[in-house]
C-alpha cells in the first residue's frame, strides 16, 4: 500500500512516499517558504535528489508541483495519483474529540475548523493540506492523525487546570498536549529497547522532544500521564521563540502598567522570546557557537534551557514513581551533545550517569548514551513522525 504523509505547516510543506507495511520510504521531500518568490523545494529518492528555488504561491500549486514529480518520467515514482491508497495527515490539534486516527469526512473536516482557534498558527494550514490533497489525490482516503491524540490518556488530576469547573466543562479548557506523534514514536521503541535488554517489563519513561518547539512526556508503561505543553503550544520549556512557563502576573503587568495590547503580548511571548528572547539567536547552532566563544547571554540561556528540563525530569519522576530511561529526540535532542551533556549533569540521584565519549558520537540511528553503571538508561532516539503516520494509517484502514 503506498501512503502520501503531508505535514502541511503555515508555509511549508513535509512530505513522503512510503509503502506499507514495509516502511519502505519511497521519496521525500519539502517546500517551505511558500508564498514568497524564493521558495525551496526538495524531492529525494533512492536514485535522484533534486533541489530548486522557484516561486510557490500557496499550499494548492505546491502539493501540485510535488505530484508532477511523483508522477514524471524521468524521476517520478509512480505513474498515476491512482496509485496512492490513503493520505495521512498531521493535524496539530484534535481538542476533546479525536483521542484517535480518523478517516476524514465532512464532521472531521467542520470539527478541524472548530478547533482553528484552539492552534491558530498550525490547524488552518493542516486544513489547507487537506482540501488541497482530496482534489489531488481524489482516490485516495484520507485520514487524520492528530498530535494531541497521544496525550488523551493524561488522567483528569493532571489534564485538569485549578479554574472554574466550567471552563472545562463547557468549553474544554484543560492540557491537550502536542507533538504526540514523536512522543508516542520514540516511546515505544525506547520500551522495546528496555524489553530488549532486560529491564523491568514495566516502564517509566521521560521523552524529551527538543526542537524550535520543546516539549517533554511522561511516560507509564505506553501511556502519556502528564506533559509540558498545555492548552496551547507555549509553556512548558524554553524554545527558540517561545517563551515556556511564565508567571500570569507578567502578562497582566505587561498589559496593565507598561501598556502592551493581548495581541503584541501573545506576539512577544509566541515570536520573540525563548532562545531568540534571551541571545538574538533562534538557531541553537548559533547560541552554542556564540556561547563557546565566550558570549555570555548564550552560555546563559543554555543553561536555563537545561535547568528547565531538569526540573521536568524531576518533577516527572516523581509522578512516575520511578525512572527507567529518558530519551532525547528530534533536531536538538538528537544532534546537540551541548544540551544533553548539560541535562545529564549533576543528575546522579535520579541514577543518570552520562558516558561523554558516547555522547560526542553523531548517528542517525538510535543509540545509548549512558555508562554501564548509570541505573537509568539515557538513549537517543531520532523520531520518525512520517513513519509514525503511515503505521496509524495503515492500522486503521485494515481493521
Amino acid at each position: 500500500m503506498k501512503i502520501v504523509i503531508i505535514n502541511s505547516g503555515s508555509s511549508s510543506i513535509k512530505y513522503q512516499m512510503i509503502d506499507m507495511p514495509s516502511n519502505e520510504v519511497i521519496c521525500s521531500g519539502m517546500i517551505d517558504r511558500i508564498g514568497l518568490e524564493t521558495s525551496n523545494l526538495s524531492y529525494v529518492t533512492n536514485l535522484v535528489k533534486i533541489e530548486e528555488s522557484l516561486p510557490i504561491a500557496n499550499h494548492k500549486i505546491g502539493l501540485q508541483k510535488i505530484a508532477q514529480l511523483l508522477m514524471d518520467e524521468q524521476v517520478g515514482v509512480i505513474k498515476s495519483t491512482k496509485e496512492v491508497e490513503a493520505v495521512g495527515h498531521r493535524v496539530v490539534h484534535g481538542g476533546s474529540t479525536f483521542s484517535n486516527t480518523v478517516v476524514i469526512n465532512d464532521d472531521v473536516k467542520n470539527e478541524i475548523k472548530h478547533l482553528f482557534e484552539l492552534a491558530p498558527l498550525h490547524n488552518p494550514a493542516n486544513f489547507e493540506g487537506i482540501i488541497v490533497a482530496e482534489e489531488i489525490f481524489a482516490n485516495a482516503k484520507q485520514v487524520a492523525v492528530f498530535d494531541t491524540a497521544f496525550h488523551q490518556t493524561i488522567p483528569v488530576v493532571a489534564h485538569k487546570y485549578a479554574i472554574p469547573n466550567y471552563l472545562l466543562t463547557e468549553n474544554k479548557v484543560r492540557v491537550y498536549g502536542f507533538h504526540g506523534t514523536s512522543h508516542k514514536y520514540v516511546s515505544e521503541n525506547a520500551i522495546q529497547f528496555l524489553q530488549a535488554n532486560s529491564v523491568n517489563k514495566t516502564s517509566n519513561i521521560i521523552t524529551i522532544h527538543l526542537g524550535n518547539g520543546c516539549s517533554m512526556t511522561a511516560i507509564k508503561d505506553g501511556k502519556s500521564i502528564d506533559t509540558t505543553l498545555g492548552f496551547g503550544p507555549m509553556n512548558g520549556l524554553i524554545m527558540g521563540t517561545r517563551s515556556g512557563d511564565i508567571d500570569q502576573s507578567v502578562i497582566f503587568y505587561l498589559v496593565k502598567t507598561l501598556g502592551y495590547t493581548v495581541d503584541e503580548v501573545n506576539t512577544l511571548l509566541q515570536k520573540q522570546s525563548g532562545m531568540l528572547g534571551l541571545t538574538g539567536y533562534s538557531d541553537l547552532r548559533d547560541i552554542e557557537a556564540n556561547a563557546e566563544k565566550g558570549n555570555v547571554d548564550c552560555q546563559l540561556a543554555l543553561a536555563m534551557n537545561a535547568y528547565r528540563i531538569k526540573k521536568f525530569i524531576g518533577s516527572y519522576s516523581a509522578a512516575l514513581n520511578g525512572l527507567d530511561a529518558i530519551v532525547f529526540t528530534a533536531g536538538i535532542g538528537e544532534n546537540s551533545s551541548y544540551i544533553r551533556k548539560l541535562v545529564c549533569t549533576d543528575m546522579e540521584y535520579f541514577g543518570l550517569e552520562l558516558d561523554h565519549s558516547k555522547n560526542e558520537v553523531r548517528s542517525k540511528e538510535m543509540r545509548e548514551i549512558n555508562t554501564p553503571e548509570s541505573k537509568t538508561k539515557i538513549l537517543v532516539i531520532p523520531t520518525n513522525e512520517e513513519i509514525e503516520i503511515a503505521n496509524q494509517v495503515y492500522e486503521l484502514l485494515l481493521s
